[in-house]
Formats: C-alpha cells, sequence, structure tokens
C-alpha cells in the first residue's frame, strides 16, 4: 500500500515545517530600471509607452515614444504581465518521461520550471494527484518525491517561478482522505479539485478512451480483464466517492481552501459542485455543462492546449466553442505550457476577443480568482511580473521574463 507508515510519517512532517515560501525568490531588485517603446497591454486597452520598475514593482507607466537612454528598447514587442497558470501536469511528463523510466525528482522539478518561465508563466500552481485508479498508473508514486524536490528548490532558491500547489483529489480512490489531510496545512496550498476518473462518465464517458490513456503508460488489459475493470471501478466509485467527497470538503473548509469542479458533462454534474461550494468549473466536457456553469456563477476553465490544437483530444467540446458562447474565463495549459499565451492570441485573433480580454483569461482573472491581488495586470504598485513578447507572424514568442522585477529570462 502507498501510504505506508515511513511514509505516513514523511507526509506529517513535511506540512508541520513551516517552510518558508519562495525563499530566495522574492528578493527585491535595489536598482529601478526602466523599459521603453513597447505596447503595454493594460487591463482596458492596449497603449504604446513604457514602464519604470523599482524594487521589484511597477513604479509607473507612461505612454508615448520617449526613448530614455538608459532603458529597455522594446522596439515595438509586447509588455505583458506574467502568466498565472492554475493547473498543469507538466510535471509529471518531467518525472516520468517514459514509462517505466522514472526521473529523479529534482531535475524533473528543475527542467518543469524552466519549461514554464520559458513559456512566460511567472505563477504556477502545480497539480498533483491524490490517487490514481490504476495503482500503476504511477501518480501516486511520484507525490513524495515531488513534494520533496519542490521544497528543496524553493528553500535552495532554484527556482525561476513561484510554485504553488493545486492538489486534485480522486474521489473514488480508496486512500484519498489518508493522504490529503496531512498536506492541508501547507502554506503553498491554493487549490483543490474534484475528481472522478472512473471510467464512463465525465472525462472518460467513452470507456475506449480510459484504456488508450493508461495504455500510453503501459498498462494493458485484455478485453475480458477489461470488462471486470469496468465492474470493479464501478463498485469501488460506489462504494467510496461519496463518503470522500464529503470529507474533502470539510477540510477544505477547514482550512479556507478553493474548491473546482473537474471534467462537469452536465448539469448534474454542476449542480453536485455548487451545492458542495466548488466555485470553479475545470475543463466541462459539453457546452450545456459550461452553460450551467455559467448560470450558478461558477469560474469557467478550459484548455489552452484545446484551442492550439482546435479542440480536444478526448472528443470534448471545443475551447473556441466555449469562447463564442460566453462560456469560458480561465485557460490553463494543462499539458503543454507553451499553448497558454499562444491559446490568448487565438481568442483574441479567431474569437474575436478584445487583447486586454483575451489576455485576462491568463493573468488578471486567474490571479483574482485565487486571491493574488498583487499581480496578473500591469499597474503602478504591483509586482513586476513581466514579459517581453515578441510576434513571429501569429505566434507570440517570449523573449525576456522579470519574476518580481528580477531577470529570470
Amino acid at each position: 500500500m502507498f501510504l505506508a507508515q515511513s511514509g505516513r510519517l514523511w507526509l506529517e512532517s513535511v506540512a508541520s515545517m513551516g517552510r518558508p515560501v519562495f525563499a530566495g525568490m522574492t528578493s527585491a531588485q535595489g536598482d529601478s530600471w526602466r523599459v521603453a517603446n513597447a505596447r503595454l497591454v493594460l487591463h482596458d486597452q492596449v497603449i504604446a509607452g513604457g514602464a519604470e520598475i523599482c524594487a521589484g514593482r511597477i513604479e509607473r507607466i507612461w505612454t508615448g515614444d520617449a526613448l530614455p537612454a538608459d532603458a529597455i528598447d522594446f522596439n515595438g514587442d509586447f509588455l505583458l504581465p506574467g502568466l498565472i497558470e492554475l493547473h498543469t501536469d507538466n510535471l509529471e511528463k518531467h518525472l516520468l518521461p517514459r514509462a517505466g523510466a522514472p526521473w529523479p525528482a529534482l531535475p524533473a522539478m528543475l527542467a518543469h520550471d524552466a519549461q514554464l518561465l520559458a513559456a512566460g508563466i511567472t505563477t504556477v500552481l502545480d497539480a498533483m494527484a491524490l490517487g490514481d485508479l490504476e495503482e500503476d498508473g504511477g501518480r501516486t508514486d511520484t507525490l513524495r518525491n515531488a513534494l520533496a524536490a519542490l521544497d528543496e528548490a524553493r528553500d535552495h532558491g532554484l527556482l525561476r517561478c513561484e510554485h504553488y500547489l493545486h492538489l486534485r483529489c480522486e474521489l473514488s480512490w480508496p486512500g484519498l482522505l489518508a493522504l490529503a489531510e496531512p498536506l492541508m496545512i501547507r502554506k503553498d496550498l491554493r487549490l483543490l479539485s474534484l475528481m472522478d476518473h472512473t471510467p464512463g462518465q465525465r472525462q472518460y464517458h467513452d470507456v475506449r478512451q480510459y484504456r488508450t490513456y493508461y495504455g500510453r503508460s503501459g498498462i494493458l488489459w485484455s478485453d475480458e480483464e477489461f470488462s471486470a475493470l469496468l465492474e470493479e471501478r464501478r463498485a469501488q466509485q460506489s462504494q467510496h466517492r461519496d463518503g470522500q467527497l464529503a470529507g474533502v470538503m470539510r477540510l477544505a473548509h477547514r482550512h479556507g481552501l478553493l474548491v473546482a469542479s473537474h471534467d462537469d458533462s452536465n448539469a448534474a454534474h454542476v449542480n453536485e459542485a455548487v451545492a458542495v461550494g466548488a466555485r470553479i468549473s475545470e475543463f466541462p466536457t459539453t457546452l450545456a455543462a459550461a452553460r450551467a456553469a455559467r448560470d450558478h456563477g461558477l469560474h469557467i476553465v478550459a484548455g489552452a492546449s484545446n484551442l492550439v490544437r482546435g479542440g480536444s483530444h478526448a472528443g470534448n467540446v471545443a475551447a473556441i466553442a466555449l469562447a463564442r458562447a460566453g462560456c469560458l474565463d480561465i485557460l490553463s495549459s494543462d499539458y503543454m505550457p507553451t499553448s497558454l499565451l499562444q491559446g490568448a492570441f487565438i481568442l483574441h485573433e479567431q474569437a474575436g476577443w478584445s487583447l486586454p480580454d483575451a489576455m485576462a483569461t491568463v493573468s488578471a482573472t486567474p490571479a483574482a480568482v485565487l486571491g493574488f491581488d498583487d499581480r496578473g495586470r500591469l499597474g503602478d504598485g504591483l509586482r513586476a511580473d513581466l514579459l517581453r513578447v515578441r510576434m513571429h507572424r501569429s505566434q507570440p514568442v517570449v523573449c525576456s521574463a522579470w519574476v518580481a522585477g528580477m531577470q529570470r529570462l
């Protein structure tokens, strides 16, 4: 069993350490510096001008073509706020780059961090799975090492982005509550999501998708084995899901944590999410579910990768359809970090959104929902989490990135 006594003691010790968060990452840059000849995407307009940065914050913004001698000349490139990612599984690809080939956790974490910054992401919620319906899938085995690597990298100032946690709670996995509870007091925990990957509903309404997904991890079943597995997973859901949903929500309320529902497929899923107190609907799989989420005032998250690819890889509703229906608030890169910035520009170019509104889906809106009141926008007094972005045809390219005024790329 994953939670052996030693594993339980490790989790409890990590949760109770009270580690300093982001040591070495947010120290202010003492000298003032400026950028000029830029296109600044503000909350309501795009202007030509520049900005002055002091002590890690935006001191002032100006309009016009003034080019002070000491300023960084952007040559017309965009100055954007750093992107905020609330759900990325990207770390998993670095922890297990090939089936059966786990990678050491610290270098995996550092590679993940560097890839995020290169994509323009300056604040990230690393989405880590609590439980996996197929134990051989590897997710439960990597959790301990991933958390230890995150803490070590943060404590020694090795990270370029600011990292927080998003814990993905697999409601039908028997060991969920025992695994989740000692992690609730971590200072970096910002979001819980309610997941149920039982085949036959939500993301896996077509059970063949479930079989294909785990097949990529090297888990193969004969037809007879898969039929038996489906019955076993549905029985497991019936036995564990409702009680663990109630338990997770008790923990969320006790610790004041934001909760998201995941892969809502119909109005009943949304109604349940609202009833238990969720405020976010992540990746609704149908337009009907997204419209129900909108009616209830939930914040709707769609996949930027879905936008870039032109549709869902799993046959779910296209993100562009959600955008055109007014049922999209936040974009998430999910499994491909570079999709986040590109997705915002696709909203602008293909869905007819203004560039400020499109950029808000990857900056201001997730910042507000997650309670970050110091970032996500360009404005006087806000943190200087900044990007220099150049357009190559229709492709935005991150040329430079600053985190709290410190150049990291």
